[in-house]
């Protein structure tokens, strides 16, 4: 069983090197005829908003909203396993999968990222690291159907899942969506049978559909093997002519133009040429944001750390906010908090999450996390009380 999980760093030294060369595939396309400042059609400002199939999600602007157009905020944990060797979420040898859900509903968190792999959809795969003395409904149950548990009892506890494609095999992160192992056409494959697997369920309300595209990854370059944006597109209409009320959720790259970020998180080109789909209203935005205990990145040691983080926030992917283009679910963002200056930037970023009125999913839930540590102590069972009370003030209600 893997016990540890090590966020990549979101630059490394053969990177930078590299920047130059890649800067001129990285610059997104000036051919885009899309229209990215209409505030009410940020995909497709062809066709009218979607007024939403009750229970489920749509898009307004710089909003997520409710069937009935009322605002909602997506504020989650990520509960990671299903994409490492297990194909399962880790703690399940230590707890039942319903008193984890039961904790997590407890705390105040509305919604569960659950990352997985394409490999746990293998026919060779099979889950591991369960109690089954604790969790007996999972006996015998393949991985997509330990998923099909998980959202069942989630839903029940009127929790909201949004599931991400983290990686193709359990093994490691790859820079794009794509593999020698597992093509496109099985990523879009997967994402067409989970569309039709949980369509009509509103527990599922959105699709990550690839963690932390970098290196090579470009925006909106027309590449057939580099341009996120465009891959995004492909997959994104393939799911929604299934599943039409579905949340499709694009991370953005590393970097633009030689200008680097994390790993999924620069966002800066999406504003001039935005993912457009064949149907209105679905398209959120999510950048990865981590402290310096992390990758020490430049602005952590500027002397006006920590009042520039906003404008750094600003730049990369809260302008898609502030200018009503595109709502954001920050997807991760987690510390150990361990330092005054991973302090000062969690407490800075919970309150711009909060003032801003956007979404998010802390990384993480699991202890078992080598960068961040998570919600749970090693006991799997304690609150790390300090990560949550700041957490807590940009928590919005249930859904």
């Amino acid at each position: 069983m893997r016990t540890t999980w090590q966020h990549p760093f979101s630059r490394s030294l053969a990177g930078a090197l590299l920047a130059s060369a890649l800067a001129v595939s990285a610059g997104c396309s000036s051919n885009n005829t899309g229209s990215p400042n209409n505030p009410n059609n940020p995909d497709n400002p062809d066709n009218p908003n979607p007024s939403g199939s009750p229970g489920f999600f749509h898009t307004q602007g710089s909003q997520i909203v409710d069937s009935s157009g009322n605002p909602v905020r997506l504020t989650g944990v990520s509960w990671f396993g299903m994409e490492t060797g297990t194909f399962a979420p880790h703690g399940l040898d230590r707890r039942s999968l319903g008193s984890m859900l039961d904790q997590i509903k407890s705390l105040g968190f509305n919604s569960v990222r659950i990352p997985f792999c394409t490999q746990m959809f293998d026919s060779g795969s099979n889950p591991s690291g369960i109690d089954y003395s604790k969790s007996p409904e999972l006996q015998g149950k393949k991985p997509i159907d330990v998923l099909d548990a998980i959202i069942e009892q989630a839903g029940t506890r009127g929790l909201r899942i949004i599931l991400d494609r983290h990686r193709p095999d359990s093994n490691g992160q790859s820079n794009v969506w794509f593999t020698g192992q597992y093509s496109e056409q099985r990523w879009i494959d997967d994402w067409k049978m989970l569309a039709t697997r949980y369509r009509g369920n509103p527990t599922v309300i959105g699709f990550d559909l690839h963690n932390e595209p970098h290196g090579e990854a470009t925006w909106g370059n027309g590449s057939s093997t580099t341009d996120w944006r465009a891959a995004a597109q492909r997959a994104g209409n393939e799911i929604l002519a299934i599943h039409p009320d579905i949340l499709i959720i694009v991370e953005g790259i590393e970097q633009v133009n030689g200008k680097y970020y994390w790993w999924g998180g620069n966002l800066t080109a999406a504003g001039g040429a935005p993912v457009q789909l064949s149907s209105s209203g679905h398209v959120v935005y999510s950048p990865h944001d981590y402290p310096a205990s992390v990758y020490g990145q430049s602005w952590f040691s500027a002397g006006n750390y920590p009042n520039n983080l906003a404008g750094v926030w600003d730049e990369n992917w809260g302008y898609l906010v502030k200018q009503n283009q595109a709502p954001i679910w920050l997807g991760e963002f987690g510390t150990k908090l361990q330092s005054d200056s991973d302090m000062k930037w969690l407490t800075t970023l919970a309150g711009y999450l909060k003032d801003n009125k956007m979404s998010f999913a802390f990384w993480c839930w699991n202890p078992d996390s080598g960068d961040t540590g998570g919600i749970l102590q090693d006991d799997w069972m304690t609150v790390n009380q300090n990560k949550l009370d700041i957490i807590k003030t940009a928590l919005a209600p249930a859904l």
